[in-house]
């Protein structure tokens, strides 16, 4: 007895070293669908990786930012994969806040990376984040309503006629409204759209020497028109929208159309959970006619901050995490139409994909049109489309979205949220000193 007491004690004790054995790393990432798919997903990767725990925090899109942000900056080390955007990774790469991702795996095949997600991720020719998924927007809009309105949609539709074909969908009374659009402020939220935007609509956020440029009629014809088409078109309360939001208004049957991420294309198609899955069609951002669209570029990505002490099994979630072996697990679980979009060019070579995603074609042909280059129509002194990547422009993105936002519920009118825009981004640059 006294034998078998030892031997379940020494059992006990093995189990208890094994599971203090397990190396725990903690994910930061975004309350975002595909994330919530990885997050199911993910007994595959500790089933593959015993010795590896996973825990997850799971955020809304700007608390993550501020969070992430504050905790790499000071070296916190709270985090050891936290998902992170175009934005950030290649100013926090150059401040060395990154670790390098310099040991993905033999059949990771980093050269199948798309070369437009790829370039935005690399510093000095180092991948400092892999790309879990890559995106541009689009137009989605209900192929029923738009018939029913007498109206065909152009592959390539302009601003005119997204204004047009918005109030001929609209039914105030019966709940249905011509266009949702972001609305809630944040550099990351309402002006993601609205910057992109107004790149088609001949404006710019600085010249050539720094100096910012909300005092143009370029500006002040996007801002107009983007207060007008959702006055007329858009839901009550669109100032508290963001993507997910609008999501769900889109997928209820609420919007006419919405013009957001190419992500969106697997949600609103999905018969469980879009009621309008079988009546969308895609098309691409819209034009002025000035040689822009107004078609972001994107990835949500994976990174190591340089303050982790588990970086190397960090490696191997994000290695797992972003491979040509997780789009077969999600194929397989989901579905091919539910595989992370925009980051790998095989994916576009496959028949199987392609048959499955309508909405596959609008995302690859946005994506590789987007010139983060040479975003406007005038020549500018920064990289980046949706976004201006110097550090200053998370937090002046974020103010001038707030003006913006209350332009869009009339606290404000859209001269004065132009001008007060133009005054904080000033004061802004000059403290930055500005230009460098």
């Amino acid at each position: 007895m006294k034998n078998k007491l030892m031997m379940l004690a020494c059992g006990v004790m093995t189990m208890s070293a094994a599971v203090a054995a397990k190396e725990t790393i903690t994910i930061a990432t975004v309350n975002n669908g595909d994330m919530i798919t990885m997050k199911e997903l993910s007994n595959d990767f500790t089933r593959q990786n015993p010795d590896i725990a996973l825990k997850w925090v799971t955020l809304e899109e700007n608390i993550l930012r501020q969070r992430v942000t504050t905790d790499v900056a000071t070296g916190g080390g709270q985090y050891d994969v936290m998902t992170i955007g175009t934005y950030e990774v290649p100013i926090w790469g150059k401040q060395g806040w990154l670790t390098e991702l310099d040991n993905l795996g033999a059949s990771y095949d980093v050269d199948d990376l798309l070369p437009a997600i790829r370039s935005g991720l690399t510093v000095d020719e180092k991948l400092f984040a892999a790309p879990f998924y890559g995106e541009s927007s689009m137009v989605m809009y209900r192929t029923d309503l738009i018939a029913k309105a007498g109206l065909e949609m152009p592959k390539k539709p302009s601003w005119g006629f997204i204004r047009q074909a918005a109030k001929a969908m609209t039914d105030k009374e019966a709940g249905v409204y011509g266009i949702c659009l972001r609305g809630k402020a944040g550099w990351g939220d309402n002006m993601a759209l609205i910057t992109a935007m107004s790149n088609s609509f001949g404006a710019r956020w600085f010249d050539e020497n720094w100096q910012p440029q909300f005092d143009t009629q370029e500006w002040h014809d996007t801002l107009q028109y983007y207060v007008d088409v959702m006055a007329e078109s858009g839901p009550p309360g669109a100032s508290a929208n963001g993507f997910n939001e609008n999501l769900a208004l889109f997928q209820t049957g609420k919007c006419g159309m919405w013009i957001d991420a190419t992500v969106a294309g697997s949600f609103v198609t999905n018969e469980k959970d879009s009621a309008v899955a079988d009546k969308v069609g895609f098309a691409l951002a819209p034009d002025k006619g000035l040689g822009k669209r107004g078609n972001w570029l994107w990835a949500w990505t994976l990174a190591i901050p340089s303050s982790s002490k588990r970086s190397d099994a960090a490696m191997k979630f994000i290695s797992w995490a972003t491979s040509k072996e997780y789009s077969a697990l999600v194929a397989k679980n989901k579905g091919w139409a539910k595989v992370p979009p925009g980051t790998r060019t095989s994916l576009y070579n496959n028949p199987k994909y392609l048959s499955a995603a309508p909405f596959a074609q609008i995302t690859i042909d946005s994506i590789q049109s987007a010139d983060p280059v040479n975003p406007t129509v005038k020549p500018v002194p920064y990289v980046g489309v949706q976004f201006v990547a110097i550090p200053e422009f998370q937090g002046i993105g974020t103010a001038v979205g707030q003006q913006f936002a209350a332009a869009l519920t009339g606290t404000m009118t859209v001269k004065e949220a132009l001008k007060a825009s133009q005054r904080l981004v000033e004061r802004t640059m000059r403290k930055a000193r500005y230009p460098k």
